[in-house]
């Protein structure tokens, strides 16, 4: 039997795993939300699959995205990582990398929770939108006031619809197609 997937799942095999296996399951560990974070940031103008497509490379250039080492990130580093076909070679994109990072260990180093922050504007628990414009409306407006906190700590490439991405992708909204077997999961 083929299961009903979300419609905007092409059938390049890598779509469909993220699909299954990543898009819309609740992460926790404040460092695996950092780096997506971060990931949804380099989408900014582009689809998600050309992210999809580069990630491992991101992880490995980016050091598994530890803040603590991306964040002493010198001019010469930035350099290098311009030429690296592997990323989206864009100036602005690398350093809010390398400054989201900065802002990450000073939020941290503060006694923040990276998680418990985040979570907190969906009250801690996934929103399951099943098609009611209020709820819709609901999770636009915690994504909006999330970016608006990440941009006041300095965090870069934070804006209300990367946020709401970024929420969709960790599962704080799950906004899985009704008919899709992930939806209920």
């Amino acid at each position: 039997m083929i299961q009903k997937r979300c419609q905007w799942v092409t059938p390049d095999p890598l779509y469909v795993q993220y699909h299954d296996e990543e898009w819309g399951v609740p992460v926790y560990d404040s460092l695996k939300l950092f780096a997506m974070l971060n990931l949804e940031g380099q989408q900014a103008g582009l689809s998600w699959i050309t992210i999809l497509k580069k990630r491992e490379r991101y992880l490995r250039c980016f050091l598994q995205f530890d803040p603590e080492r991306v964040s002493k990130f010198t001019h010469k580093n930035v350099e290098a990582l311009l030429r690296d076909e592997g990323l989206i070679r864009n100036r602005i994109k690398i350093t809010a990398i390398i400054s989201n990072a900065q802002a990450y260990l000073k939020f941290t180093e503060a006694g923040g929770d990276f998680s418990e922050f985040l979570w907190s504007f969906v009250e801690n628990k996934p929103m399951l939108l099943t098609g009611h414009a209020d709820l819709q409306l609901l999770a636009i407006e915690r994504s909006a006031a999330m970016a608006l906190k990440l941009k006041k700590m300095d965090f870069k490439y934070v804006g209300a619809t990367i946020c709401y991405a970024f929420m969709q992708a960790v599962g704080m909204i799950n906004e899985h197609d009704v008919e899709c077997f992930r939806h209920k999961k």
